[in-house]
């Protein structure tokens, strides 16, 4: 498209014998947002088309020098675009908004870098604010955060998610420096936050059938919980999964389609008879009525303890538990890595390594000594 050449103020008759200002753009602008090419922008700013007294008079004077006003910054931003300058008011625009405007088209993980930002610079910055140093700050903000979830209980972030967190940041920065929002590229002054290798804990099968034969005091909780076991599916990705989702595949099995909540990835899971039974009768709407975030407190904790399991179990170790079994039951990784919806297949390995140091294990136990 052609650039935009001039901004002209103008006029438009509307009732009550007044005028409506407006700017015409020639031949037009691309609305970032919308990605639409416009030739208007209302000010809504309105004067008096046949002013009659000097009361009058002087409001449209005063109207049209703010209307000028606001004309000439919209054509200055244009020329700074054009030219690579970076535009002073938009320097001074607000971070958080454009921050929070990103919210909308990523995972959950950006609400939580949001907020912890937000906390950080006080929810106060703007563009001209997110420099080397403050990103740095932040950086060092994240390693001794408090969890989000937990701050009653002053849990302290773990230093993964805390590396997860900043990453997700840096991302942010760089798609900022992309729309020319600030000054300078402040990814290539940045350390990533290193992870540290921590133990994956998981259930063996016949945990697994503990806990089946075990009562729990919420049946949405067991069912979940169980159904993790036979998915990998993670607790976002339940709690919003309905009976639309399950389709019916060409070979006559059941499968899952979803937009995993972490990684925005698009997948088709098949799924067994076995963990379609856990969903109960088949219906509309959510298919874990009932099921919320706070079930996998304690209410899991009692649930574990009455089945005699005394590993740290979390709700996402569910999710390592199915990688796991299957992988020990021979499922190739690429395919366990494609039913856990990863990315890359190398975030799937670690459950390989974890296989491969039980079967060590298992053959140590052979001995003549």
């Amino acid at each position: 498209m052609t650039i935009c050449k001039t901004v002209t103020l103008r006029t438009r008759a509307i009732k009550n014998g007044m005028l409506s200002l407006y700017l015409d753009y020639y031949p037009g602008v691309r609305d970032k947002e919308t990605m639409k090419v416009r030739r208007h922008e209302s000010l809504s700013i309105f004067i008096y088309e046949k002013p009659i007294n000097k009361t009058q008079k002087d409001f449209n004077e005063s109207m049209m020098k703010k209307a000028e006003a606001i004309r000439c910054r919209r054509f200055e931003s244009i020329v700074n675009e054009r030219y690579d300058f970076l535009d002073k008011e938009k320097m001074k625009g607000d971070f958080l908004a454009y921050f929070r405007n990103m919210l909308h088209k990523k995972n959950e993980k950006w609400k939580f870098v949001y907020t912890h930002f937000c906390i950080f610079v006080d929810y106060k910055c703007t563009f001209e604010e997110v420099t080397v140093d403050l990103c740095r700050n932040f950086g060092e903000y994240l390693l001794s955060a408090k969890k989000l979830k937990h701050q009653k209980y002053q849990r302290k972030l773990g230093k993964n998610s805390a590396a997860g967190y900043f990453s997700t940041f840096r991302g942010l920065l760089k798609i900022a420096y992309r729309d020319k929002m600030i000054r300078e590229n402040v990814n290539d002054f940045l350390e990533r936050i290193e992870t540290e290798d921590i133990r994956k804990e998981y259930l063996t099968l016949e945990e697994v059938k503990r806990l089946n034969n075990t009562p729990c005091k919420f049946p949405v909780l067991k069912a979940a919980s169980l159904f993790s076991c036979f998915t990998g599916l993670r607790i976002s990705d339940i709690l919003k999964l309905k009976w639309e989702d399950i389709e019916q595949l060409s070979d006559g099995g059941l499968a899952i389609r979803l937009r995993s909540q972490k990684t925005q990835t698009e997948a088709v899971l098949p799924i067994s008879d076995e963990a379609i039974s856990l969903c109960g009768d088949k219906n509309t709407g959510y298919i874990f009525k009932g099921m919320n975030r706070s079930m996998i407190q304690e209410p899991l904790k009692e649930w574990l303890k009455e089945a005699g399991i005394k590993k740290h179990i979390t709700f996402h170790c569910f999710r390592h538990t199915y990688a796991t079994l299957q992988i020990a039951a021979g499922t190739d990784i690429y395919t366990v890595s494609k039913m856990l919806t990863h990315k890359n297949v190398s975030t799937t390995q670690i459950y390989a390594d974890l296989v491969d140091a039980k079967k060590r294990e298992s053959a140590n136990k052979i001995s003549l000594t």
